[in-house]
């Protein structure tokens, strides 16, 4: 959906880390890799069950601005998006 938008139409992508077709890790890093300006600056937010410290790392190495646990609490979400959409 993020390839097929024009730029700056996305503030924030919430990546499921865990999709049946492609990896959240591994569509972050086509995002982050499409050839516009947005590409590297929108905020994905990896949302998973996974949130041991070296799935942390995983996220971020891949691109990600940030980690968050489910069950998502929205107050922590909230706060996330808070920060990255200053």
């Amino acid at each position: 959906m993020f390839a097929g938008s024009h730029d700056g139409y996305y503030d924030a992508i919430l990546m499921d880390i865990k999709m049946t077709v492609l990896d959240g890790l591994e569509a972050t890093r086509k995002i982050r890799s499409l050839d516009r300006k947005d590409a590297k600056k929108v905020a994905i937010i990896a949302l998973t069950s996974n949130d041991v410290e070296s799935d942390v790392n995983k996220s971020r190495s891949a691109g990600m601005n940030a980690h968050l646990g489910k069950p998502v609490d929205p107050d922590e979400l909230y706060e996330v998006l808070e920060k990255l959409l200053k």
